[in-house]
């Protein structure tokens, strides 16, 4: 079992969906950062369902504590941690179906793997409510990036195959503005509302819907990464497919690039105000595993939410049984909105790591 990630700036995420609650442990975080408890709360509230259409009607405060590593407002150097109680918990009906897996879960194989002993109430360990850990890391990481220019955006760019417009990627407090406004954080608010009214639609069925979302780093500096096991962009991908849901990520142009000419891909360089910049992004700002100096940009694709309240085939584990079951309880229609904050923080976390490794922050803030 593995809850841990990072190197130098390094988090554990912590607690159970329906257990006394969640939470995180930074360590590695520099001492002399100007923190508190409204700054994790903010990013936390961005969290929060934004529209009950889309999101579970399960309502929790995450009102955050910080137990420690916190001083007079400052990082102290040693480990922050970080908790969130449990409030809003309905746990009789896993009780019901605790050896009846949902199909599309971890229930199956979190049985298998950890004999039966693991929390199935609500998915356990396995459930989107882990990422509130991440978010508080995420808001730690993302205060000590702002130190440095460095800025994490993070929008929706399709929704059950309704694809955004393209954007202007180096304006991203413009774009922030636009994600804000809409509600399913989709900076194209015509294509938002297409895709609201594509997840109403859903909702009404029974069904899910998943998507991409994108995630936009501007002011990185060239340099970070290293090769060959612990790429930047290997670390990115390793820290999104933490995120429930995830089914797939792609950096630049992607996939595309399997399709292109060498001279279509190629991103040449130039020079403005005596700085090394490439014409093009197809390599979405990272080279050999390591950041060129121009925006990181990558998509991360979500499966649809795999509860749905239609009938569907499972097993009695007790008995191995074919077996119908209709989930009753507070699901998630589209999961993309709510994952936006919870991507930026986990790209903030790996960066920040990746920032200390290349000795760009230091262990001690002057």
């Amino acid at each position: 079992m593995s809850f841990s990630f990072g190197r130098l700036f390094r988090i554990s995420v912590f607690g159970e969906s329906h257990g006394l609650g969640v939470g995180v442990v930074v360590d590695g975080c520099p001492a002399g950062l100007n923190i508190d408890e409204s700054c994790i709360q903010a990013e936390l509230d961005r969290r929060k369902a934004k529209n009950s259409e889309a999101s579970t009607q399960r309502r929790e405060g995450d009102r955050v504590r910080i137990l420690s590593g916190v001083f007079n407002g400052t990082t102290t150097g040693s480990p922050i941690c970080m908790f969130v109680f449990n409030e809003d918990v309905r746990s009789d009906y896993y009780e019901l179906i605790r050896f009846r897996p949902r199909p599309g879960h971890a229930d199956y194989v979190a049985h298998v793997k950890y004999g039966g002993f693991n929390d199935f109430r609500g998915g356990g360990t396995f459930s989107g409510r882990i990422t509130v850990g991440m978010v508080a890391a995420g808001a730690v990481a993302l205060k000590l990036l702002s130190r440095y220019g460095i800025k994490v955006v993070a929008h929706t760019v399709n929704i059950g195959g309704i694809w955004a417009e393209n954007h202007e990627l180096n304006n991203v407090d413009h774009l922030e503005k636009l994600i804000e406004v809409s509600p399913v954080g989709c900076a194209d608010l015509k294509a938002s509302n297409e895709m609201l009214e594509l997840i109403r639609k859903a909702s009404e069925l029974g069904e899910t819907v998943g998507g991409v979302a994108e995630v936009i780093a501007v002011n990185v500096p060239p340099g970070v990464g290293e090769p060959l096991f612990d790429t930047l962009e290997g670390d990115l991908a390793k820290a999104f497919f933490a995120i429930p849901g995830v089914k797939g990520v792609e950096f630049g142009v992607g996939f595309k690039a399997a399709s292109m000419f060498g001279s279509q891909y190629n991103d040449q360089f130039s020079v403005i105000n005596g700085k090394v910049v490439t014409n093009s992004n197809n390599s979405g700002g990272i080279q050999g595993g390591i950041s060129n100096g121009m925006p990181i940009v990558c998509r991360v694709a979500f499966r649809p939410p795999a509860s749905i309240k239609i009938p569907q085939k499972t097993v009695d584990l007790r008995n191995y049984q074919e077996v119908e079951l209709m989930l009753s309880g507070r699901f998630d229609t589209c999961i993309i909105p709510r994952a936006l904050p919870v991507l930026r923080s986990m790209a903030a976390v790996v960066l920040t790591d990746h920032l200390m490794i290349s000795q760009k922050i230091p262990r001690v803030l002057k």
